[in-house]
């Protein structure tokens, strides 16, 4: 029902904008409160979550914290985590490795972007390499990373090559099927009106500007 959602995060995409692609490609709705500067300052908000961290978000009156825990619950509820267990499995290693990838783009943007850009850009190609052989590997990349069926981790994947295509936009030119996925994705018309809404445009990547 409207207004069943809610996302608590900055007015940023970084670890909120997974869950975002997520319900408006699901066709959700979602209300977002918004967290300034001088909110979080305050304190009060990050001593309310369970590990002091955003997003935070709730489905009625339950409350997450996690972004991937975030992801893993709106997968059970909408069909999103593969046809049985072994395809769930398979999707949480697959996200295991696409939050690997997170973490070191987070690393550069937030700790070394000027002195390790040019180095991360280098090493690219191998980090992007596996999820290129993942989807070779099911129907021949034609689909999604696991199944016949879209789920959680294409979401995930969908917006980690998105950022890196904004760090470098040449890096998928060797990886043809993740290329066309990319494209696949973007296409899928509830995903492509919000991707090309004003609020998402508007939207920063990253908290400090750089991306």
């Amino acid at each position: 029902m409207p207004g069943k959602y809610t996302l608590t995060y900055f007015p940023i995409r970084g670890r909120g904008e997974t869950t975002r692609m997520l319900l408006a490609d699901q066709k959700q709705e979602w209300s977002e409160d918004v967290v300034t500067r001088e909110i979080w300052q305050k304190g009060d908000l990050k001593k309310s979550c369970v590990f002091g961290q955003v997003p935070r978000f709730q489905d009625g009156d339950f409350v997450l914290v996690q972004s991937n825990a975030i992801l893993r619950h709106l997968a059970r509820n909408h069909g999103l985590y593969g046809q049985d267990a072994r395809e769930a499995t398979l999707l949480d290693m697959v996200n295991d490795g696409v939050e690997d990838l997170r973490v070191k783009y987070s690393r550069l943007i937030y700790q070394n972007y000027e002195a390790g850009k040019a180095e991360y850009i280098e090493a690219l190609p191998a980090q992007l390499r596996p999820f290129e052989n993942l989807l070779a590997q099911n129907d021949g990349g034609k689909g999604f990373i696991v199944g016949k069926k879209i789920s959680f981790v294409d979401y995930n994947l969908l917006d980690i090559l998105q950022l890196h295509l904004v760090l470098a936009p040449n890096c998928l030119d060797s990886f043809p099927l993740l290329a066309a996925y990319v494209q696949r994705l973007n296409a899928r018309p509830h995903l492509k009106t919000y991707l090309e809404s004003e609020g998402r445009k508007q939207r920063p990547i990253n908290n400090n500007g750089k991306q």
